[in-house]
């Protein structure tokens, strides 16, 4: 059973990803409901924060049913990173997590992100920056290595737990990859089996069913799976992980009403916390995955992406009820 400080984890957690526009709270209530043990904010910007930025500030709502939860922070100013962990402390999150593996150019070009995998003395120093200022339990996010000619994860995993972090999340790709490729995770199974390495140690990238987080489970012997852009409009497959783990069957598919359902809640959820312009706007991100692979379903989306007040999508989300979608032919 992996424990972060004081936080006793299942004994093989399923994490929900910090994705930068989706990790807000309306989209982990849903996840939160359907199986996620552990979640993330959004990344959030230690300048930002330290500047009051409004939308950085936004992204420290945190909510009890959430718990266990981290707030991500990323930056490369060791004073800026130390100022915004005291500002994220006093919001009383469970978890700190540092993010050192966002590919994105303007991140990356800031010093920060996955940028810092090529410096690894600013990675330490930044991250004891973040623990010494802060009561909780500090986590780290991060990629393989900068590109294939320096992959430098064993490295960064000890040096990492020597300054003190808690647990540390590999996505298996590096920043040159972004997200294309395959993610290599024998260099993750190869940092979980280093005798020097105590912590908890989760897997990311490519978990997208059932059967391959079992498989990756069982092959590389990681403490938990974290669980990104495959939850996307798909909440449902934290438990359907679960659920085969236990029993080796699969959970029935959602229906047409489940899907209406969650994402009914995702939207009323949205509107509640962004107030109903951004929160309409900002769920026409959702609509396709919630709906993907649904035969004809072109005309409704077409709807859900244009209509900007609330009762009006909530009145054709209704009507795909009465559509009968799934007995229509593909």
């Amino acid at each position: 059973m992996p424990t972060i400080g004081s936080i006793k984890l299942p004994d093989f957690p399923l994490l929900l990803a910090p994705m930068e526009d989706v990790s807000d709270p309306p989209f982990r209530y849903v996840c939160k409901q359907y199986g996620a043990d552990l979640m993330y904010t959004e990344f959030i910007s230690s300048e930002g924060l330290i500047r009051d930025a409004i939308k950085s500030r936004k992204k420290l709502d945190i909510f009890d049913y959430e718990r266990p939860i981290g707030i991500q922070l990323f930056g490369g100013d060791e004073e800026a990173m130390a100022l915004s962990a005291k500002i994220v402390d006093v919001t009383n999150p469970d978890i700190v997590d540092i993010n050192f593996g966002c590919p994105v150019k303007k991140v990356v070009c800031k010093g920060a992100g996955a940028g810092v995998l090529k410096d690894v003395d600013l990675m330490i120093r930044l991250t004891k920056a973040v623990i010494r200022s802060t009561s909780k339990p500090v986590t780290v996010k991060t990629r393989l290595g900068w590109d294939d000619s320096m992959i430098n994860i064993m490295e960064v995993a000890e040096r990492l737990q020597d300054a003190g972090i808690a647990a540390l999340t590999i996505h298996g790709r590096t920043r040159a990859q972004m997200y294309k490729g395959s993610a290599n995770w024998e260099y993750i199974a190869a940092v979980k089996n280093n005798p020097r390495i105590k912590i908890p140690i989760f897997g990311n990238g490519d978990v997208d069913s059932p059967e391959r987080a079992l498989a990756y489970k069982n092959k590389y012997g990681v403490d938990g799976i974290m669980i990104g852009r495959a939850a996307i409009g798909y909440p449902w497959i934290f438990n359907e992980i679960k659920h085969f783990f236990e029993t080796g069957t699969h959970l029935p598919k959602p229906t047409m009403a489940n899907r209406v359902e969650v994402c009914k809640t995702h939207l009323l959820k949205s509107v509640e916390w962004k107030g109903e312009v951004l929160g309409v706007l900002e769920m026409r991100n959702h609509y396709a995955n919630y709906f993907k692979g649904i035969p004809n379903f072109k005309d409704t989306r077409v709807k859900l992406v244009t209509h900007s007040k609330l009762n009006d999508l909530l009145e054709v989300l209704e009507q795909c009820l009465e559509q009968n979608f799934e007995t229509v032919p593909s």
